[in-house]
């Protein structure tokens, strides 16, 4: 050990009464002891040793030694005995440690704040033991320093922590000068962004020190300790121009200067007071820039300093400050912790509980879950002190012991309960993450809480009194919404990932439906719910195809029994009145001819009123016998859609590249004939039926008032959508390469019009700058302003329908599916739900020779038969399971072709005896499908 300056309170620990010692000195106090760090202050210095324990000598005037032996010699520190220190500091009369596990004492004066231990209007004078310090809590440090009357400390990814006296800017926060901060330490943003590997501080003035070498100084200027060839005090961090060229990598601050170790050249650079000789270079004068130091060999293998944080005695800050340091990135993307960077190494928090695991280390394991349970989420507080300490609640989420169903009432569903306390700026730093995770991460933390509802739906009852278990359901529900609202702006995983798939089988979705359209409707229940009022219809997302279509066909038959209670009630009045002329039909009945069917479905539909669509659909073919039991719908939907398709009435442009349809700006029909489509699309909805409709799936998005993107455009015209991805990416000159304009051309009829997608498009180019804005407006013009009228027609009848809050439980595609049905044929599921009548079976020779004949049918001769004998080429959403026909034997000869009852998916056949036979009459019977008749 070296040691040079004042010694007038026996702070050089060398035993001897000696004012100054103005060149390095050898000192042998501690030789074969394992000296590990020094730490000096304005008249005490602090010794540690590689064994973690603490001596100290010199002043001992605010308690600032530990212990109460002042003196020449340095002492035992008794207080920290119990403590495997890993790092001391000095300030001018107060000293700070850090143990192995992170946990930081403070002792000495406190009057400036420069403690930490308090409040400002509770400042701590002077504190003769260490004390433990709480206001770090949680956060992985590196290092820590003290100055005068401030402190720092340093986080492992580069985050800088500042408190006590701002008096001459050393702080670094631009504030008010000679303002106190006490309790609440600052972190210095600017700092952060530098990769901060170290601190040290005067009495008031810090410097900083780079992962490059870099050297920052602020505050007091006035000995010239701040190197900036200045005596000015510096309110902001500033870096040490004379050291620029070289690679500093280790500081040190005294009261009123700061030395400097360059590697490259083993010097030590030394500036600010010398008026006792403490810049050790053989002057007496002060320095305002750098000067080597004399007399000292190369300090290649000497650390003026370590600071190294960790801590013996568990509590909650020590337990998040333990895991989290574990899992760092071992690169540099732990300097970028930030609101938007975790600087986790998610592969290194399943290296570590992977090694938690294994058998030998089940014991710690065990313990760390106690922990868990009894300190840590417990004690997780609703605004953490910084990013850093947020850490806890990824790394959490990974551990075996929270995924254990045994821990979920004591683990798991506390620490949502936990994340969901969490103040408004860290939760959306949690937010911030959760976006960043990869995708098999996230999916784990989603399976995680849906197992948790499925669990508390299952056995809740039984473990949990009702408060608790709706409490607790409630919990895990707005954790996985919370999960949810990340994943619809990340797309981590597909929307249907957060399905819970037995929920039609754990709970009655008609009633937990009826007990959320009763409270969004604000009508109050006579008698309490059974079950509690958390309803899962408040939580669509967990909702799949299935449960959605009974909450749908629920809304339906609610909607329905309402209208035509009206009109029953409406017909007793009548007749109580003596007007039954005046009654009113309690069905939706539309009378309409095959030759007409567009202009009597208009006439018909224009004399119901908005309640007289909820009602049950029937529809009558005139001059036809068949009794509308589902199937004559079915009918009526195919063929009057097909109509209203016809490209005769330009309603609709078919793209040929998708064979889908859009909205056409240009059209020879009324806009009411937009309506009636958007009306029979809701009926089909409302009555069960699906329609053949080859709509873009962007239609049920602006339904659900969702905006349309690129992909949009990509699945309705995929080579105008993949010319604007090119418009995006191209890195060469945009503008002269694409010659575009905020204008388009577009050709009606043989008529050419420029369409401006801006006011004044023409005279815009498109560029590098403004090339998303063109393609918004592009988006914009197809999807919405050319044919906004054409939509608000549809939509308008669509919802006059299906408005209402039950569409907010639908995501896009699942409307969709409601709407047309899906093709997710499973031919073989067909065959194994299908029964059989009169004399048929399984195993009777036509019905298996129907099977062989069916199954050689190519998919568009399989699709006619489904649209033979269920009226639509589609499987209803809930898939072929749902699908079930019916095939009956008949007393007709084998000339006579099967015959299809649309109403109940029944298939009347003969016997035929030859597969050839069958063959050719079913081929027939497919081919010719309309019209109804009796059999």
């Amino acid at each position: 050990m070296l040691c040079w300056g004042s010694s007038a309170s026996g702070q050089l620990g060398i035993g001897v009464s000696e004012a100054s010692v103005f060149e390095p000195r050898s000192c042998c106090m501690f030789d074969g002891r394992g000296l590990k760090e020094v730490a000096c202050g304005s008249q005490h210095s602090l010794f540690l040793l590689h064994d973690g324990s603490v001596y100290a000598s010199g002043s001992n005037s605010c308690g600032q030694l530990g212990h109460e032996k002042g003196g020449w010699r340095p002492e035992l520190v008794g207080a920290l005995d119990a403590q495997k220190i890993a790092g001391v500091s000095c300030g001018q009369a107060h000293s700070l440690a850090v143990n192995e596990q992170g946990q930081v004492f403070a002792w000495g004066a406190g009057e400036g704040g420069q403690l930490g231990l308090g409040a400002a209007e509770e400042v701590v004078r002077v504190t003769l033991s260490p004390q433990p310090l709480k206001s770090l809590c949680g956060i992985p440090l590196a290092q820590i320093s003290t100055g005068g009357d401030h402190s720092f400390a340093l986080s492992l990814s580069g985050a800088v922590f500042g408190w006590g006296k701002n008096s001459a800017g050393q702080l670094g926060l631009n504030d008010e000068q000679g303002k106190t901060h006490t309790y609440l330490e600052i972190c210095l943003s600017f700092l952060r962004s530098q990769k901060v590997v170290y601190i040290s501080c005067g009495e008031e003035h810090t410097a900083a020190l780079t992962k490059e070498g870099g050297l920052f100084t602020f505050g007091n200027g006035s000995r010239g300790q701040l190197g900036h060839d200045s005596t000015r005090n510096e309110p902001l961090p500033r870096r040490v121009m004379e050291l620029m060229g070289t690679e500093v990598s280790q500081i040190a601050c005294g009261r009123h200067h700061t030395l400097a170790f360059v590697p490259s050249t083993g010097l030590v650079y030394a500036f600010g007071c010398n008026t006792q000789g403490q810049l050790g270079t053989g002057l007496r004068g002060n320095a305002k820039s750098p000067l080597p130091v004399r007399n000292i060999q190369p300090l290649c293998h000497c650390r003026i300093f370590i600071a190294v944080i960790n801590s013996e005695s568990l509590d909650m800050c020590d337990i998040i400050r333990l895991i989290s340091t574990c899992c760092f990135r071992s690169d540099d993307g732990h300097f970028k912790t930030n609101p938007k960077v975790p600087g986790i190494d998610f592969n290194a928090v399943r290296l570590l509980f992977e090694t938690l695991m294994k058998p030998a280390f089940a014991r710690l394991l065990e313990q760390a879950t106690k922990s868990f349970e009894s300190l840590l989420i417990p004690q997780l507080p609703c605004s953490p002190p910084d990013v850093e300490a947020m850490r806890i609640y990824l790394i959490l989420s990974e551990c075996p012991a929270l995924q254990d169903s045994k821990n979920y009432i004591s683990l798991t569903i506390p620490l949502a309960m936990a994340i969901l306390r969490l103040d408004a700026n860290p939760s959306k730093v949690l937010d911030n993450w959760w976006s960043l995770m990869d995708c098999e991460v996230f999916s784990r933390l989603v399976e995680m809480y849906k197992s948790i509802v499925v669990f508390l739906l299952t056995g809740g009852k039984a473990l949990l009194m009702p408060v608790f278990l709706e409490s607790y359901t409630s919990a895990a529900l707005r954790l996985l919404e919370k999960l949810h609202k990340v994943n619809l702006k990340a797309q981590l995983v597909e929307y249907n990932h957060f399905y819970i798939p037995d929920i039609s089988r754990l709970v009655d979705i008609q009633e937990d439906y009826l007990k959320w359209f009763l409270r969004k409707a604000d009508i109050k229940m006579r008698y309490p719910p059974v079950q509690g009022s958390v309803t899962l219809c408040a939580y669509p997302f967990i909702l799949n195809a299935q449960a959605k279509t009974t909450v749908l066909q629920t809304d339906a038959e609610l909607q329905m029994q309402m209208a035509v209670s009206g009109a029953n009630l409406h017909n007793v009045f009548m007749l109580l009145t003596m007007e039954p002329l005046l009654a009113r039909n309690p069905f939706l009945v539309l009378h309409v001819r095959r030759n007409l069917l567009v202009s009597d479905a208009l006439r018909e539909l224009t004399v119901y009123s908005d309640v007289d669509l909820k009602k049950p659909l029937k529809v009558i073919f005139d001059g036809e016998e068949a009794v509308d039991a589902g199937g004559v719908t079915k009918e009526f939907f195919l063929l009057l859609l097909k109509e209203l398709m016809d490209p005769i009435y330009g309603m609709f442009t078919q793209y040929s590249e998708s064979n889908l349809l859009w909205f056409s700006d240009k059209c020879f029909v009324e806009h009411n004939w937009f309506h009636l489509i958007g009306i029979i699309c809701g009926l089909a909805i409302y009555n069960s039926t699906v329609v053949d409709l080859h709509f873009p799936l962007v239609l049920y998005k602006k339904l659900l008032n969702v905006s349309p993107t690129l992909d949009d455009l990509k699945e309705l015209s995929p080579t105008e959508g993949r010319s604007l991805q090119q418009l995006l990416e191209y890195e060469g000159d945009v503008e002269e390469t694409f010659c575009l304009n905020f204008a388009i051309t577009r050709e009606y009829y043989g008529i050419t019009e420029v369409k401006e997608l801006v006011q004044g498009g023409k005279t815009i180019a498109v560029d590098k700058t403004n090339r998303k804005e063109f393609v918004h407006a592009y988006l914009q013009y197809v999807f919405s302003d050319s044919v906004q009228e054409q939509y608000l027609a549809f939509s308008s009848g669509f919802l006059k329908v299906c408005g209402g809050e039950i569409l907010s439980l639908f995501q896009p595609s699942e409307l969709m599916a409601m709407v047309v049905g899906n093709n997710n044929y499973n031919w073989e599921e067909m065959e194994k739900n299908a029964s059989y009548k009169g004399t048929f079976s399984a195993s009777h020779p036509t019905v298996k020779m129907f099977w062989e004949v069916f199954h050689e049918f190519p998919l568009e001769k399989k699709k006619q038969f489904l649209l033979f004998l269920t009226g639509s080429d589609r499987i209803p959403i809930h898939g072929m399971a749902s699908l079930r026909i019916v095939i009956q034997s008949t007393a007709a000869e084998e000339h006579y072709l099967p015959v299809a009852h649309t109403c109940y998916n029944m298939l009347d056949m003969p016997c035929y005896q030859t597969k050839e036979t069958l063959r050719h009459r079913l081929t027939q019977a497919v081919e010719q499908y309309e019209g109804f008749s009796l059999v």
